[in-house]
């Protein structure tokens, strides 16, 4: 069995890219889970040329595999229009921001903006080997299958951008939930503050938490989890916690804080903006601590 080096988000930080490939093992595979795009404030170089050209050219070699990430979708969707000459995706000033490292290195609906959104398409929203899976932020059974009834191979198609931008269809809420992850309305009477002091009654959720269904322990970016319900949360939330017998698999998307940590022997999530890592998967059914390394 091949070994596979798991590299999450890059945001076009070419210096993060060179120190994860440094890290992977010369004789196996690389896989990357999407964002490559989009530097944040702490890339004080964006590289979006640079970083897709590397990517592109290690798939295109066969060297390694690539699922899509939900800013990859969003710049498809920033960068199309409906035929009516609105962007699928609203380029209001929110938007733009997010996106101005991919807008500086190629402009707005240009043709080297479309082609490399083109490339995109290419990328699957999952991948499934039957040893190890890949996705961008939540490996979701009933959602993968509402994709694959239209989509066998998990890409997306021109035809289907316009639904996918609206996000009422079950396609398109099942295509959301696979690169953003789930959100769950609090019960009657909570509701928490988020790190910039916004009252929220949505919170995100580690669905890969299986054994930590309890609010206080399954959700993700509350500043103090005390405002939360400390009660378990139901299948009226709609969470698809993922269960302990299935494949090991990996995502990044959440921006996870502290030292990256194995939470559950089956899934684990990568994506540690200020402490990098990737993982060197060597076919254990069961992810360990040691295999996680920081970059």
């Amino acid at each position: 069995m091949k070994r596979v080096t798991i590299i999450p988000d890059i945001h076009a930080d070419a210096n993060r890219l060179r120190r994860s490939l440094a890290a992977t093992d010369p004789s196996g595979m690389v896989a990357f889970l999407g964002d490559f795009i989009d530097a944040g404030e702490g890339v004080t170089e964006p590289a979006d040329e640079q970083v897709l050209k590397e990517v592109r050219a290690l798939v295109e070699a066969g060297r390694a595999v690539a699922v899509m990430g939900n800013h990859e979708l969003n710049a498809i969707l920033f960068h199309r229009t409906d035929g009516k000459g609105t962007s699928l995706r609203s380029r209001n000033p929110k938007n733009a921001k997010q996106h101005r490292s991919f807008c500086d290195a190629f402009g707005v609906g240009t043709d080297a903006a479309l082609e490399w959104t083109e490339w995109f398409l290419q990328l699957p929203l999952w991948l499934d080997n039957g040893d190890y899976r890949l996705v961008h932020a939540c490996w979701s059974r009933s959602a993968i299958e509402v994709v694959s009834a239209r989509r066998p191979d998990g890409m997306l198609r021109q035809e289907d951008l316009i639904e996918v931008s609206e996000k009422r269809s079950a396609f398109a809420q099942a295509v959301n939930l696979l690169l953003t992850g789930p959100e769950a309305r609090l019960p009657d009477g909570f509701s928490f503050h988020d790190k910039g002091g916004h009252l929220r009654h949505h919170a995100r959720i580690a669905w890969w938490r299986s054994g930590q269904t309890n609010w206080r322990n399954a959700a993700l970016s509350v500043a103090n989890p005390k405002e939360l319900p400390d009660c378990e949360i139901s299948t009226l939330e709609g969470v698809e916690f993922y269960s302990l017998h299935e494949s090991p698999v990996f995502v990044g998307h959440y921006k996870m804080i502290g030292r990256p940590t194995i939470e559950t022997f089956n899934a684990a999530c990568l994506d540690y903006p200020d402490t990098p890592c990737v993982y060197r998967w060597s076919g254990e059914a069961r992810l360990i601590q040691g295999s996680l390394l920081m970059v």
